[in-house]
């Protein structure tokens, strides 16, 4: 960053209006301990960055809304500071002095600097919900942000302190990556199955690459030359559940793809499961200067997967195959795995190219690892809380990939952060073979009986059961393992709603919608009632099918219905305007009459607003 930018950083920071807004002075952790400051709380690291020289460390705490700042050398916590809330991101600027957070259920992305051992949170630009990934262009003046719950980039001008402008990319964009030369932007659209590529000047998608079957897209890479756009993602495919078909790779996998920045281009991709010990939830992706190696956090399996990049067999249309290439286990040095432990999730490379710092999430921890040698050298605490509880206990468990049939797959691979993913999915919970359900949210479970969308689940404990040893085909887990996971369950916070007034009160269009809602016209409330918006009843609204086991369906919570990508049990509908004008539209289910097209729009907007 030239000086001239610098000195307009310093002061912006004193004008309002621009879009930021400025901070109070803090108390400065290092005038004491700073987990005496924040609290003895869990820091569940999500992200980290490293310092240009390399002598620091920044870390974005999930679940102390903070972030801390770390001597690499020494390995201490130098300071820590608030942020917004929900850190998911954080990136340094080019500067080399300050470093951007997003905080996603604030809505929110935090400008602090590093300076003197000290983390100083200068300013903050609201940008729209879910900010999760940020990318910062070549040239130090542009941010963009993922807005996992609108499908938009936000663009922050570093320049002039404001959001320039928002533009539409597609459903649940969490992670994105600039192109070398800044001209284009590579977005991970998870909740349409495809990387979308973006002309960063004019914001318009040039074109996309669809990943078919493809779910929970994690962090995006681009090559140096700019011709490639690296990406761990999974795969669900549609296969019933048994033994047999879990270990061929036919139920849900995991992949590494690449898709090409210069032009329109099949993707090409490679599997990354081993027979018997395969991998589950991979996110993070980081890759050395010298692009030799290529490393994935596979947050499931607790372990980095180490890989000689250049020699990968990325293979395009026809492939990859459903299990790991052979070549790669036939080499040790092509391709090795590093267990970690806990979970791990974001990773930086230092400059030595073998150094690599993850932020392991269930540790509380940065684990310092070195690739070439195969081990953890050094593990620095961020700071935990003084005891582990029994909801931190099934955090862990919701999270473990190894609690599934030769560590396929999590809760999380399906259950998305205890929300959802963008599939409709035969689980075999309800002993029928592929009759597709789309997965239902957790928020609030313990509070919606009956479960499973048949609703035939009375006791959760026995649903939890059944989704462990049949949908997992997992071992069961302990009466304390249960309780510990009920315990998760119910600490379950779901993001704030982005449909409603900063004062939480509902808009015209909502507030008519409303009273649509309630009315005999449409008849949503005789069923969608209560603090969850269900009856806890089953209903046969006439969309069942001849394979399914069970007549009727259970109504369904309303509760942040917006986050949805596809709707009905069978997700058929890919929309609220769909769901209200086909084949559920409300004279066809509980209604009186059809809606007018204004009377739809505006039930829409308050079914986005609950």
């Amino acid at each position: 960053m030239s000086l001239e930018l610098a000195n307009r950083f310093g002061l912006i920071f004193l004008l309002v209006g621009l879009g930021f807004s400025t901070f109070p002075p803090l108390t400065r952790a290092s005038d004491e301990n700073s987990s005496r400051k924040i609290g003895l709380v869990h820091r569940s690291p999500t992200e980290l960055v490293l310092a240009q020289g390399g002598d620091w460390l920044a870390t974005a705490n999930e679940t102390s809304n903070s972030v801390s700042l770390i001597d690499t050398k020494s390995g201490t916590i130098l300071d820590e500071t608030v942020c917004g809330s929900h850190p998911a991101s954080i990136v340094r600027c080019l500067d080399g002095e300050h470093v951007l957070v997003s905080c996603s259920y604030s809505g929110e992305v935090v400008l602090i600097e590093v300076r003197d051992n000290r983390l100083t949170r200068k300013a903050v630009v609201r940008v729209g919900f879910e900010p999760v990934g940020i990318a910062i262009a070549p040239n130090g003046q542009t941010a963009y942000v993922g807005l996992a719950a609108s499908g938009e980039v936000a663009v922050i001008d570093l320049v002039t302190a404001k959001l320039s402008r928002r533009f539409a990319v597609g459903k649940w964009p969490r992670y994105l990556a600039v192109s070398p030369d800044g001209s284009r932007l590579a977005v991970g659209c998870s909740g349409e199955n495809k990387i979308v590529i973006v002309d960063c000047e004019s914001g318009e998608a040039l074109y996309d690459e669809g990943l078919i079957g493809g779910i929970n897209i994690g962090h995006l890479r681009c090559s140096n030359d700019g011709k490639y756009v690296y990406f761990p993602w999974m795969v669900y495919r549609s296969n019933p559940i048994t033994r047999g078909n879990i270990r061929l790779g036919w139920v849900l996998a995991s992949r590494i793809g690449r898709v090409r920045l210069d032009g329109p281009s099949y993707r090409e991709a490679i599997s990354l499961d081993v027979p018997r010990l395969a991998v589950a939830d991979p996110h993070g992706l980081v890759m050395s200067s010298d692009e030799k190696r290529l490393v994935v956090a596979a947050s499931g399996t607790h372990e980095l997967l180490v890989y000689r990049q250049p020699d990968l067999p990325f293979i395009g249309v026809g492939g990859p195959g459903d299990l790991i290439d052979r070549r790669l286990l036939a080499d040790n040095d092509l391709f090795y795995r590093i267990d970690t432990g806990g979970r791990p999730m974001g990773m930086v490379m230092a400059n030595d190219d073998r150094t690599v710092y993850v932020a392991n999430y269930s540790r509380d921890s940065v684990q310092e690892i070195d690739i070439e040698s195969r081990r953890l050298v050094r593990e620095i605490a961020l700071g935990s809380a003084s005891e582990l509880s029994l909801a931190r206990r099934g955090m862990e468990i919701f999270y473990d990939g190894r609690r599934s049939l030769d560590q396929w797959y999590s809760c999380h691979s399906c259950h998305y952060n205890g929300g959802v993913n963008s599939k409709a999915m035969d689980t075999m919970n309800d002993g029928s073979i592929l009759t597709m359900k789309t997965v239902l949210p957790l928020y609030h479970v313990h509070k919606t009986s009956p479960w499973t969308w048949h609703g035939w689940q009375t006791n959760l404990r026995d649903a939890m059961h059944k989704s462990f040893t049949t949908t997992m085909l997992g071992q069961d887990i302990s009466p304390i393992e249960m309780q510990a996971v009920l315990a998760f369950l119910e600490s379950l916070e779901a993001p704030p709603n982005p449909f409603r007034n900063p004062d939480g009160s509902l808009s015209e269009s909502a507030t008519r919608g409303k009273e649509v809602f309630e009315s005999r016209q449409a008849g949503c409330a005789n069923c969608h009632s209560g603090a969850f918006f269900t009856d806890g009843k089953i209903h046969d609204v006439g969309l069942g099918a001849d394979e399914d086991r069970y007549e009727g369906f259970n109504t369904p919570s309303l509760r942040g219905v917006y986050r949805k990508v596809r709707f009905l049990h069978d997700g058929r509908t890919k929309s609220l305007e769909a769901v209200l004008t086909d084949e559920h539209a409300p004279e066809k289910v509980a209604g009186e009459e059809p809606l007018s097209s204004r009377q739809t729009s505006d039930l829409v907007d308050y079914l986005k607003s609950l």
